[in-house]
């Protein structure tokens, strides 16, 4: 069938600026439909791995963002002592939107020797020794330097907290590069935070084995009657819960990617039998000298499969730059959701246009391949 690639072309290319628009249309439906599968993506990766899945998150009690939790610092020793805990992170949370946000920008406060223990980082600028032995020292996100334009060595600044930034790092999990790490001291004594011996929240990292549901319980439990109660839950459900409204939004998000499937489907399909009655006459002279209904049929649908491929490859191929150049990401109370376009969605992307590419041709094929020879030469 590749034979005939030039007449196909020259038959696209006779009619170029229906083609082109069809085309156009696809990579716009395509780019909307990789768009939303890199939220959906993002958001399956923030809440479903083993580090969200083995890890608890120690909360005040009704407290609904970081702002307003506020714990007593000392309370880590304690849930240190409890069985089948491995370690306990504080972490004094600083940010600068706690609403929905596409440039949200969220201070972690960690003791460096647990940063470095309990995080999965690949430096790809600075020290580490820099940023252990400087108290206003941060490590940031690739993806957050690359929003906010950050270099090793600069300054930055959101409301009172003002840092040094003295390494940029990647991270195995996208969402991570949207936070920037310094010392818990330092935030604990930012001006204006007033949190010296508090902490936010603590990372609850289990051992092997242990049942996250009961020690979930056994720390409520045990701050039941103190100065602070806690609100205690596994990773990937507390991040959810804190990203609710979006779960919703981005749900309801889908529904719009199988609306650009059936976009793409009405385009192509359209476009391919407008082409096929324009050329009801060429086709019967194909059969008359002795092309048989099968090649016709092929001649259509490979010709509807180009077109859907291209304005395919184009919609999700700009998609891919455009989402991993901007590094965009969307939060909410401390919690990021990375937007950003794997190889697996891109593939996906693809076959979906290569499939709607065929399924759209399958009518007009049919109809150019089944039409009588002598009807069709007398077509105007």
């Amino acid at each position: 069938m590749w034979k005939f690639f030039p007449y196909i072309a020259k038959s696209l290319w006779r009619n170029r600026t229906r083609t082109g628009l069809t085309v156009s249309g696809a990579a716009v439906a395509m780019f909307v439909f990789t768009f939303v599968g890199a939220v959906q993506e993002g958001l399956a990766n923030l809440t479903h791995n083993a580090q969200a899945e083995r890890t608890l998150i120690v909360f005040q009690a009704n407290r609904f963002c970081p702002f307003t939790s506020r714990m007593p610092e000392d309370y880590a020793r304690t849930i240190a002592k409890m069985p089948g805990v491995r370690d306990v992170v504080p972490i004094q949370v600083f940010m600068n939107n706690c609403r929905v946000s596409l440039d949200v920008v969220v201070f972690n406060g960690i003791p460096p020797e647990m940063l470095r223990k309990t995080r999965d980082f690949k430096l790809i600028a600075g020290d580490w020794s820099v940023f252990e032995k400087q108290r206003d020292a941060a490590l940031v996100g690739q993806t957050l330097a690359n929003r906010r334009n950050l270099k090793v060595g600069q300054r930055f600044s959101v409301g009172e907290a003002t840092v040094n930034v003295a390494g940029i790092y990647q991270a195995a999990n996208g969402a991570e590069e949207s936070f920037l790490y310094t010392h818990l001291e330092f935030l604990q004594r930012t001006r204006g935070l007033n949190a010296v011996g508090l902490a936010t929240q603590f990372e609850v990292i289990l051992n092997d084995g242990a049942d996250a549901g009961a020690l979930s319980r056994a720390i409520d439990e045990k701050f039941r009657g103190g100065p602070v109660q806690t609100d205690t839950r596994p990773k990937g459900v507390f991040q959810e819960r804190a990203v609710g409204d979006l779960v919703e939004l981005i749900g309801f998000a889908r529904y719009l990617g199988f609306a650009c499937v059936g976009l793409v489907l009405a385009l192509v399909a359209t476009t391919t039998l407008m082409a096929v009655q324009d050329r009801v006459r060429e086709h019967a002279v194909l059969q008359t000298l002795g092309f048989s209904w099968r090649r016709v049929f092929g001649l259509v649908m490979v010709e509807s499969f180009i077109v859907s491929l291209v304005g395919g490859l184009a919609g999700v191929f700009l998609a891919v730059i455009v989402l991993n150049w901007q590094g965009l990401a969307i939060g909410s109370e401390g919690v990021t959701i990375a937007i950003s376009a794997s190889p697996m969605l891109a593939a996906t992307g693809l076959a979906v246009t290569m499939v709607v590419g065929l399924f759209a041709g399958l009518i007009p094929a049919w109809q150019a391949a089944r039409a009588e020879i002598v009807a069709s030469l007398r077509y105007v």
